[in-house]
């Protein structure tokens, strides 16, 4: 768990998040320790020093196994590492949760978009599966953000699909990502023999479509099979396996 601890008043001169950063006042560390009891947590700040270490240092205190990242979110934004920006996010509602929502019975677009959000936009979102006719209505009285429709801005483009809607808008732009993107984009697209892996992520999006009536237990068996991908995107591109290795 990373979470973001700076003050209102440097968020505000700043107003960016590290990907996948829950923010929480330093005030409120003590209520929020309940929840964070089992979790690797690394802390961050503006600059790393006295609020991220005391948050660290109290969560150890109590149990929690704390880290402090290094320079604080200073040092993450000089080295020019992606950074969420806190104007493009939809309303949080009371519990600090942004919500999205798009059509029911997902199969690529549908699992890959809710992943990104999850892992880098806010860990918390709360993914809200419809009728397609409904859509809209949803994203209006629940204040919610429409995603993978027609007519809205995370949706898809002549060649693009609503995943790379997702990494433009909030700033997304790693390597790993983009590789994930190319491997989403041609299975959403049916451009299978662009990137190898594509052929593979609709076989298993499909089988996963049968596997589940229900769409949020489909986004979780899928949220395993993103994570995957995005790991051997990011560290295990250059291995290969050979006949007889285990």
């Amino acid at each position: 768990m990373l979470l973001d601890v700076r003050l209102d008043e440097d968020v505000a001169a700043d107003p960016d998040l590290i990907p996948g950063g829950r923010q929480l006042a330093h005030t409120d560390i003590e209520s929020a320790l309940p929840a964070l009891a089992g979790q690797s947590v690394v802390v961050y700040c503006q600059r790393g020093l006295k609020l991220s270490q005391g948050v660290a240092a109290l969560m150890r205190a109590r149990g929690v196994k704390a880290e402090v990242l290094v320079g604080g979110h200073f040092a993450w934004r000089d080295d020019g590492h992606d950074r969420i920006p806190l104007a493009a996010l939809p309303p949080r509602d009371s519990h600090g949760r942004t919500r999205w929502v798009t059509r029911q019975r997902p199969k690529i677009d549908r699992i890959a978009c809710p992943w990104l959000i999850k892992r880098f936009i806010d860990p918390d979102a709360d993914i809200l599966f419809v009728p397609a006719s409904d859509v809209a209505a949803v994203a209006d009285r629940f204040a919610a953000e429409p995603f993978d429709i027609d007519g809205v801005r995370l949706g898809h483009a002549p060649g693009r699909c609503s995943f790379d809607a997702l990494c433009d808008a909030f700033g997304l732009k790693n390597t790993a990502l983009e590789a994930l993107a190319h491997i989403v984009r041609a299975a959403d697209l049916g451009d299978l023999e662009s990137v190898p892996q594509a052929a593979g992520l609709l076989a298993v999006s499909l089988g996963l479509s049968r596997l589940h009536r229900d769409d949020n237990r489909q986004l979780d068996a899928g949220m395993v099979v993103y994570d995957a991908l995005y790991r051997w995107a990011r560290d295990a591109r250059d291995e290969v396996h050979r006949e007889g290795q285990a």
